[in-house]
C-alpha cells in the first residue's frame, strides 16, 4: 500500500507542514472511525486522493 507523507500533502495542497499535518490527522481520524488502523503522519494514497478529489496523475512527478 502506497502512503503519502507530511511532504506529499505539503506539495499537493501548497501548504505548509502544520497544515499538511492537520489534513493527515483528519483523514486518519475518519479511517479510526471506520475501524482501520492507522499509522500517525501517513496517509493512504488511494484513501487521500478519494476525499480530496485531486486527480492522482498529479503526484506522479514526485
Amino acid at each position: 500500500m502506497d502512503v503519502y507523507r507530511c511532504e506529499h500533502v505539503m506539495d499537493l495542497f501548497s501548504v505548509k507542514e502544520t497544515k499538511a499535518r492537520e489534513i493527515i490527522k483528519q483523514l486518519n481520524d475518519e479511517l479510526k472511525e471506520k475501524g482501520y488502523i492507522t499509522v500517525a503522519g501517513r496517509v493512504p494514497t488511494e484513501y487521500f486522493h478519494e476525499r480530496t478529489k485531486i486527480p492522482k496523475n498529479k503526484d506522479e512527478s514526485q
